[in-house]
């Protein structure tokens, strides 16, 4: 059964399996955050600086659409990890089959809330007048693939529990191919602006979930489920829910904090919330080896949680941070010295890349809080310790709406304000993270200890 498609990280070096995991992760994560980087770029160029604003008004709702079918997966894939650890093969089998109905379901109420109060929510957000109509267009259209990435998000989640990062990457990198292919013809071609933009992500994220599950299927034996398997067993639906849907909140909490955050921006105008949403797509790459590494501790966790390996998974929390401090220390002198050049790409206007890059100065200087939100928050969640995650969404949410409102309020600072909270927020819940995992709970909420 644990065949070349699998990877067991209960025994041999920490460092090895959580760096050896991480990197497929990281290229995979570059690939994904393409989606959004050519939206931006292209439309930046090539359709102007309102619809740029427009598509970046879009981002906190997108975030928060996607995270409540992406909190899910995540949920899910902390369940199989703990079952494979604890050589429990049946509940993995279980796991997987009622995974389909949890995505499912998530997915198809997420698109239709979505495509439903679209209109309202970007009026809450203080998008100004001219770039509405754009931004729902973007919005809805996106939404209809939400069922795409809940269904590769939950492949992908399950392979890495499994232990393999590298096969999502595959997917993800034909994915992308496809996005940035269509995102030209579409735009360039075919004169569709912002909704060819979507469309061309929606058509990608889709063949990535329909590649994944025909790859799991054929090469994943764990996939290939009994129709007496396939029957819907309670007890695994509701565990994947109490794990998953703490997560989904988090990151929803997180979404609705960014959300007001861009409220803030919106008031100062179309120049600094094209500014704004350069530093965003900045913000999602430096996010990528960080996240990485979190899903390839989360996974690492999981799996030795369910084997009982306390002291292993210590072992590679401490590892772990050094990671973090390292990249932080070689993103910093980037930011500083090639700032100009890397928001140059986005767009043509000289106020926008002034601004932008004054914007990127003072948020790289926060960037190991950034990573330390990851890596304990990641070790929890691999551990079952789902309490926490609304912990975390609850410090992010107050943190970004308190300093939001005290930042942009001093007038000397104005609209730099916006990436003071950035900052202060991560460095504020990075310590909530960090002291949460000293409180040592997550020692004993391992799924594969409950009834």
């Amino acid at each position: 059964m644990r065949a070349k498609y699998v990877t067991d990280m209960t025994s041999g070096s920490p460092m090895r399996h959580i760096l050896r995991f991480a990197m497929p992760l990281l290229l995979g994560n570059l690939f994904q955050q393409l989606y959004n980087m050519v939206d931006s770029i292209v439309v930046g160029n090539y359709v102007g600086k309102d619809a740029l604003a427009a598509v970046g008004t879009c981002g906190s709702l997108n975030f928060l659409f996607f995270s409540l079918s992406s909190g899910l997966a995540i949920g899910i894939g902390i369940i199989v990890a703990q079952y494979f650890g604890a050589k429990d093969d049946k509940n993995v089998r279980s796991t997987i089959a009622n995974s389909f109905y949890v995505l499912a379901s998530a997915a198809l109420t997420v698109s239709l809330l979505g495509f439903l109060f679209t209109p309202a929510l970007l009026k809450l957000l203080s998008t100004p007048e001219h770039v509405l109509g754009d931004a729902v267009l973007y919005m809805r259209t996106t939404c209809v693939g939400i069922i795409g990435i809940a269904f590769y998000n939950g492949v992908a989640a399950i392979l890495r529990a499994l232990g393999d990062s590298r096969t999502p990457l595959y997917f993800l990198m034909l994915s992308s191919i496809i996005n940035v292919g269509l995102d030209l013809f579409f735009v360039l071609s075919l004169d569709m602006g912002v909704f060819g933009v979507a469309l061309a992500t929606i058509i990608a994220q889709a063949v990535s979930a329909i590649t994944s599950l025909i790859y799991a299927y054929h090469k994943v034996s764990y996939f290939r489920l009994s129709k007496a398997e396939l029957k819907p067993q309670p007890n695994i639906i509701v565990k994947s829910f109490r794990l998953g849907v703490p997560v989904a909140l988090q990151n929803s909490m997180i979404a609705i904090s960014c959300m007001v955050l861009q409220g803030f921006v919106n008031t100062f105008g179309e120049t600094v919330m094209a500014a704004y949403t350069i530093i965003n797509r900045i913000e999602q790459l430096v996010n990528q080896p960080y996240g990485s590494l979190g899903m390839a501790l989360t996974t690492y966790a999981g799996q030795n949680m369910g084997a009982g390996s306390i002291e292993r998974v210590k072992k590679g929390f401490r590892q772990s941070i050094l990671v973090v401090l390292t990249f932080s220390l070689i993103l910093l002198p980037i930011a500083y010295f090639f700032g100009p050049q890397i928001v140059g790409i986005f767009v043509k206007e000289q106020e926008v890349i002034d601004i932008a890059y004054r914007a990127l100065r003072i948020t790289s200087l926060f960037y190991f809080g950034l990573g330390m939100i990851y890596v304990p928050r990641a070790l929890l969640n691999g551990c079952g310790d789902a309490a926490f995650s609304m912990i975390n969404g609850v410090t992010e949410v107050a943190c970004r709406i308190l300093f939001a409102v005290i930042f942009t309020s001093i007038p000397f600072l104005g609209y730099w304000g916006i990436w003071m909270t950035t900052g202060a927020t991560w460095s504020v819940t990075a310590v909530v993270c960090v002291l949460r995992y000293f409180q040592g709970k997550w020692k004993v909420k391992s799924i594969t200890k409950r009834a």
